[in-house]
């Protein structure tokens, strides 16, 4: 394969402005996640007291020391709902992918030390993407339960879709995927359902509570009066109605179960198939100073792309057909790779060249990677008569039915059916990260202001009055910034837009061990059985 020649000068002036202004966007999003973790540290002392670990203390017992560890939305919910500060986002929960007794699965650890581990309706939409993704992957699922529930505030909005959670607890032991839960304090309603619906349950005495209706409720409904132990103890659940399986003495012996319990999965990590592999032969780490800070300022995305596939080495598809759409084969940590990349808009010979090497990858089984950075389809006489519509569908199309695992990167712009042709969360990536230069709207800010404003224009021009050019100046305005407000990375990673945002410079390692998850996911074969494994 051809090796790309990276024109960047990394001592330029430019390239030092750009990576200090990546590294303050960087700092931005790492400060709000160090928050979250500062809050729930605040109740440190008061837990160890009642023997109980912190959610990320819990979260280091469980995971293997050293291995690998990938968090998943972990601003989801930022300022939304009723957090007010950001210091409660996560959506309730953390949700990862890491190892556990040499097993590579899906974490999920209640963030019980903040408003009680409830999950707002967000919190809901995170833990049904996870359970996607581990379904997707084959990843079995490890839940430290400890949670108030759905937060009733917002019950409304979870009811409902609530039930797609339980549901997919059901197909996932159907499909095979085991699902491991310590129930480390209060489970009620749905929480008693998430526990039961799992295959292993592991309970700590005289801490877990699994019960449809606690003692205040049950007297209310039925005059029944019950302390928590005789009516959902664990050791009740463990000896009396069998819910549990194991009985721990305390949070670390229920961890330690949990990771006994892996060992006996017969869940043994497949074989790698992939080649040996070369670093790229421009560092990673120049990856902070590529992206200029004005979004209108473009790149090469090329030079994102020698600096994350194996030796620099790409080989473009079509190279002279089309310029604003990049695509090529390469391989990254020696499994390969078909790349879509952006120079510029989708125009119609970018769509219909994009169309066809998706086409060849799905043929030759080749995962994909899309590398965002557009302002949607081209628009024009010219480029309508040149079948913009109809190559632009094809490739949304060509995007929606391909099979082969498909990997997004939103690095910079992801404009309106851009965003769904370079494969955006509606169109089932299987994982989605972006970095904090990522902007993700129907347009920009300015372009629908001025939108907004010619149409109004038009309106009283047809009316036969004259327009007020205060009111319109001030409402091209206000759309243009709530638009440009809401089409931050931030913005898009608290509603769930993307799995999490990342450090640029830590692409190349997230894209390996995403590709590895893909690979080994479509070569483990599980054990379906119809209904999922049942407590008879």
């Amino acid at each position: 394969m051809a090796i790309i020649e990276s024109s960047i000068n990394t001592g330029s002036e430019s390239f030092a402005a750009n990576a200090e202004w990546m590294s303050e966007k960087v700092r931005e999003f790492q400060i709000i996640e160090q928050l979250v973790v500062d809050t729930a540290g605040k109740k440190r002392e008061a837990l160890a007291k009642l023997d109980k670990l912190l959610p990320r203390e819990r979260l280091h017992c469980l995971l293997d020391p050293g291995a690998p560890f990938i968090e998943l939305g972990s601003l989801v919910g930022y300022k939304m709902y009723d957090d007010k500060d950001g210091s409660s986002a996560g959506g309730g929960f953390i949700a990862g992918i890491g190892y556990v007794s040499g097993v590579r699965c899906l974490v999920q650890v209640n963030n019980y030390s903040v408003k009680g581990g409830t999950f707002s309706p967000i919190g809901l939409e995170k833990t049904i993407r996870a359970q996607k993704i581990a379904l997707e992957n084959k990843l079995p699922i490890i839940n430290l339960l400890e949670s108030g529930g759905a937060n009733l505030n917002y019950a409304t909005e979870s009811f409902v879709r609530g039930a797609n959670g339980f549901a997919n607890q059901a197909r996932l032991s159907a499909a095979g995927i085991p699902q491991i839960t310590v129930v480390h304090g209060n489970a009620t309603a749905g929480g008693a359902y998430q526990a039961g619906l799992s295959d292993y349950l592991i309970l700590v005495r005289n801490k877990s509570k699994i019960f449809l209706a606690g003692p205040p409720l049950l007297k209310a409904a039925t005059g029944e009066i019950a302390d928590d132990e005789e009516l959902g103890g664990a050791d009740m659940h463990a000896a009396v109605a069998g819910t549990g399986e194991y009985l721990a003495e305390n949070d670390a012996d229920g961890i330690r179960i949990a990771r006994e319990v892996m060992t006996t999965l017969n869940w043994e990590p497949l074989p790698k198939n992939q080649k040996p592999f070369k670093e790229p032969l421009y560092n990673p780490e120049e990856l902070i100073g590529i992206v200029p800070s004005d979004p209108k300022t473009p790149y090469d995305v090329k030079e994102l792309i020698a600096r994350i596939v194996d030796g620099s080495e790409f080989m473009a598809f079509k190279p002279g057909f089309d310029q604003g759409t990049i695509c090529g084969h390469c391989r990254i940590e020696g499994l390969p790779v078909g790349i879509i990349g952006n120079n510029g808009p989708i125009t119609p010979k970018g769509a219909n060249k994009a169309s066809q090497f998706i086409q060849l990858c799905e043929q030759s089984n080749t995962a994909l990677l899309f590398l965002h950075n557009t302002t949607g389809f081209l628009v024009g006489t010219e480029t309508e008569q040149g079948g913009v519509v109809k190559h632009g569908s094809k490739m949304i199309q060509a995007v929606a039915n391909a099979k082969v695992p498909k990997i997004s990167m939103v690095v910079g712009g992801s404009y309106g059916a851009g965003n769904y042709a370079m494969c955006g969360r509606g169109l089932d990536p299987h994982f989605i990260f972006a970095w904090p230069s990522a902007r993700t709207a129907i347009m920009g800010g300015e372009q629908a202001g001025m939108v907004l404003r010619i149409v109004a224009e038009e309106k009283a021009r047809k009316a036969g009055v004259e327009a007020d050019q205060q009111k319109l100046e001030h409402m091209e305005k206000s759309t243009a910034d709530f638009l440009n407000q809401s089409a931050t990375a931030i913005f898009g990673t608290a509603r769930l837009w993307d799995d999490g945002l990342i450090d640029p410079r830590d692409s190349r390692q997230l894209l390996g061990f995403l590709l590895d998850i893909c690979h080994e996911g479509e070569q483990r074969q599980t054990r379906s059985i119809t209904f999922g494994a049942a407590r008879l």
